[in-house]
């Protein structure tokens, strides 16, 4: 599993090759990725700022002070390194990309992966979740006579976001198949018309 460290840092430097941004742009950015049910707060984004800046993963650039604002701002913008390190970390197909604490950073930033890797972490990520199902499935059937109608309910609620997000991956991996697939016959078509 992915500490949170490594899952902040693949996505400020995600978010980085998009151009330098200041802390709060990168917080507010953040939460929006992290989604509502896992708030970044200044305490955690600083210190990974930090260390990144140590490792030289990023660098700090100063901007002109605004009327507003008399200090200069400071932004942070993405190095080489961090160049290097975001196509290595995005390049990872192992637990670790299709994990819960991960997997939606990597998904945010897939448009600048390879599609073998997206099948990979997609493929991984299904599988990961077809077994979480059939296990609480099993747990399901074992308990289902000595649970309560909400303990009931809540079981049943569990099971179906899986079953849906189970779907939708599925999906995403017929999709990437056929946009793959495509090219491939367009190919050969015309090959076929010109002869």
């Amino acid at each position: 599993m992915a500490r949170r460290g490594e899952t902040i840092e693949l996505a400020v430097l995600g978010l980085l090759h998009e151009g330098p941004m200041h802390g709060y742009e990168l917080r507010k950015r953040l939460n929006l990725m992290l989604g509502w049910g896992r708030v970044l707060s200044y305490g955690s984004l600083y210190p990974t700022l930090k260390k990144m800046l140590r490792s030289n993963l990023i660098e700090e650039a100063t901007v002109s002070s605004t009327p507003v604002t008399k200090r200069p701002r400071i932004v942070y913008q993405v190095t080489e390194a961090g160049h290097v390190e975001f196509e290595r970390l995005m390049s990872e197909v192992g637990p670790t990309a299709w994990e819960d604490d991960n997997f939606d950073i990597r998904f945010a930033f897939f448009g600048r992966t390879d599609m073998e890797i997206r099948l990979r972490v997609l493929e991984g990520r299904r599988t990961r979740l077809q077994e979480r199902l059939d296990r609480v499935q099993q747990q399901l059937a074992m308990t289902q006579k000595e649970v309560d109608r909400y303990a009931a309910e809540l079981q049943r609620h569990g099971v179906e976001s899986v079953e849906r997000e189970v779907r939708w991956l599925s999906d995403l991996i017929n999709a990437e198949r056929g946009n793959a697939a495509a090219p491939e016959s367009s190919t050969s078509e015309t090959g076929s018309r010109q002869s």
